[in-house]
């Protein structure tokens, strides 16, 4: 049974179409992902199927309630981790999660129950008395997952949920994310731009560039797509002879240039490289460094929009962009 429908849904600002016709379903007790860069639509998609943005066009159900028309319905069987923090930091941790469980109606009893329960599943049960303003970044993130859950919902959105946390931090989270999904069989769906999370967490990645999929699939499918593996070649010298040369061999599958960086895909790349330093020479350019790999989630994305993901990371993030047009995110 599905947890989410979407059809074409679609969301405008003014003269800019932040989602441009969705479709999409994810099914009940999968963790399901949306991988791109700021401003591709990931944040936009995911207030609208928590009734936060009201669409354009288009329709969503959420637990079975049209997002439009069921509003409360679908508040009631949802949790949201926000991109950005939503914690009082003058309240302790068990008075925030407190607050959010009078917010939904809990009643008391039930909620002490269910306060101590999720503490415990974040391993915060000992920082409960302290005040939110004296926890790391790390503990933050970890509270506001539990808040996300005090209301036993059926689907949890969480919003780039790892956004400027350390390596370690960001995989104590992971953890977290993914005992959710597999022990209490919550529906999850993840925005991020981290191509490691997404690939370590989703059953399935829908890849979004420019408010629309460029690719769904699992991590494994989608790496599949490329085949072979991924040569990169750090070069000094005019590229555009040895570019020639290359586009003329039938075994190199794909190739990009990004600044002085060659990244290609070919069958047997071991076996490849001192003819690929050779022809380098051949052609005026010299090799500094040679990295061989088998392919990523980066290079999908490469593969499929035409770009590395790092070079979007400079660009206006979807909360600025709104913001300015005069629209508040939340």
């Amino acid at each position: 049974m599905d947890a989410i429908k979407v059809e074409n849904l679609t969301k405008q600002f003014q003269d800019v179409t932040a989602v441009d016709h969705l479709s999409f379903t994810v099914e009940e007790g999968e963790l399901f992902g949306l991988l791109g860069p700021n401003g591709a639509g990931k944040t936009t998609t995911i207030n609208m199927l928590s009734t936060l943005l009201k669409p354009t066009s288009g329709r969503a159900e959420v637990a079975g309630f049209d997002v439009a028309r069921k509003r409360d319905d679908v508040r009631k069987a949802i949790g949201v981790v926000f991109q950005e923090p939503a914690l009082d930091g003058k309240l302790t941790g068990r008075e925030n999660l407190e607050f959010h469980g009078m917010m939904y109606g809990i009643k008391s009893d039930e909620r002490r129950k269910r306060i101590g329960e999720v503490l415990a599943l974040v391993d915060l049960t000992d920082k409960a008395a302290v005040l939110v303003e004296k926890y790391s970044g790390g503990m933050k993130r970890r509270l506001e997952i539990a808040r996300g859950l005090i209301q036993h919902p059926k689907v949890l959105f969480l919003d780039e949920p790892t956004l400027g946390l350390d390596a370690q931090t960001r995989r104590h989270i992971w953890d977290y994310v993914r005992k959710l999904n597999r022990e209490r069989k919550v529906t999850i769906i993840l925005t991020t731009h981290y191509m490691e999370e997404a690939d370590y967490l989703c059953g399935r990645i829908a890849i979004m560039d420019h408010g629309k999929f460029v690719a769904l699939d699992t991590p494994a499918r989608l790496k599949d797509v490329l085949g072979g593996d991924v040569v990169s070649l750090e070069i000094e010298g005019d590229p555009v002879p040895f570019e020639t040369a290359l586009k003329s061999l039938d075994w190199i599958k794909k190739y990009h240039r990004h600044e002085d960086e060659l990244t290609l895909t070919m069958e047997k790349g071991e076996r490849r490289i001192p003819e690929l330093i050779n022809l380098a020479q051949d052609h005026g350019v010299s090799v500094d460094c040679v990295h061989l790999r088998k392919p990523s989630l980066e290079d999908v994305f490469l593969h499929f929009t035409g770009r590395p993901i790092r070079d979007q990371e400079a660009n206006v993030s979807e909360r600025n962009r709104a913001m300015i047009m005069g629209h508040g995110r939340r």
